[in-house]
């Protein structure tokens, strides 16, 4: 008898998230989408979480609670949940945040328009026309560092194919940008679907992952990491436009110089991330150049 797969695995990470994970889970379990699997990874929590989560998984056989024995941080966590999954997709819903019913169904249905495409996006609204679109590498590297910030997206926004996130060996584990690395992997090999926004709602409280790093080393890992991926051997950016990406980098981490200046961190911060991110003297003055000549 043939293996039977569910279309999309719903990936849930938790960790001391007692407050939040019941009102997670039911969110999915309220999706239009119903062939789905919940894969529940607890990462060693000293509060309920598990134990609620153990409720859930009783009560009905699509959801797995798998629980670590130590704690192994935020992305390796999502790694180890994509490797019990079973889906077509993989979709992230963070444990403190909730997808409304038609989220599911409509990345599914946006991923399956176009079965070449490796992610898919629902962060941005695209004023270039309705969703979904389907963007090539080289289109989606393009928008990304010569228009917006297309890649650097939360888990929440996104849904994966999975073969594509096995075929880049998933998250590399580095904090806090990890998921804007994996982005940045999957569109230099795969297609990337922009649909439609306001797919899942993004919880925001003082516990949460993004607020535990400094804004500058937020900054400077981020910067990191689309440098290397401007740098790396199979960028689909011309010689030329990689150039100019660089240069458009740097004249950014200018403005952040001056930004922290002005800010209430002053002289003290700008100097921290000027030297953290190289940031060069000529591009600081250029931009205070132009500035002054408008």
């Amino acid at each position: 008898m043939k293996a039977t797969f569910p279309t999309v695995s719903v990936l849930i990470t938790a960790y001391n998230r007692e407050t939040f994970i019941g009102e997670a889970i039911e969110s999915v379990l309220r999706s239009s989408l119903e062939d789905l699997e919940i894969v529940i990874v607890d990462d060693d929590s000293s509060d309920q979480t598990a134990e609620i989560a153990r409720r859930y998984a009783a009560a009905d056989p699509r959801i797995r609670l798998f629980v670590n024995q130590t704690n192994l941080g935020d992305y390796p966590n999502r790694n180890r949940a994509a490797s019990h999954a079973k889906g077509i997709y993989l979709k992230y819903v963070d444990s403190d945040d909730v997808i409304y019913p038609h989220g599911l169904e409509a990345m599914v249905r946006c991923m399956e328009a176009f079965p070449d495409a490796g992610l898919g996006l629902s962060a941005l609204p695209d004023p270039a026309g309705p969703c979904p679109r389907l963007l090539s590498p080289v289109e989606a590297y393009r928008e990304n560092f010569f228009y917006r910030d297309l890649l650097g997206r939360a888990p929440g926004s996104a849904i994966i194919r999975r073969s594509a996130f096995n075929a880049v060996d998933g998250f590399s584990g580095r904090k806090q940008v990890g998921d804007h690395e994996l982005w940045l992997k999957l569109a230099r090999r795969f297609p990337v679907v922009k649909m439609p926004t306001d797919l899942v709602w993004d919880r925001q409280h003082p516990d949460q992952e993004q607020n535990y790093d400094s804004t500058v080393e937020k900054a400077v890992m981020h910067e990191g990491v689309q440098i290397a991926a401007l740098a790396a051997h199979d960028c689909p950016l011309s010689e030329h436009e990689r150039d100019d990406a660089l240069g458009r980098l740097r004249e950014a981490s200018a403005r952040k110089y001056w930004y922290f200046l002005r800010s209430g961190g002053g002289w003290r911060i700008a100097q921290e991330y000027r030297g953290r991110a190289s940031v060069p003297s000529r591009a600081i003055l250029s931009v205070a150049w132009n500035r002054l000549a408008r």
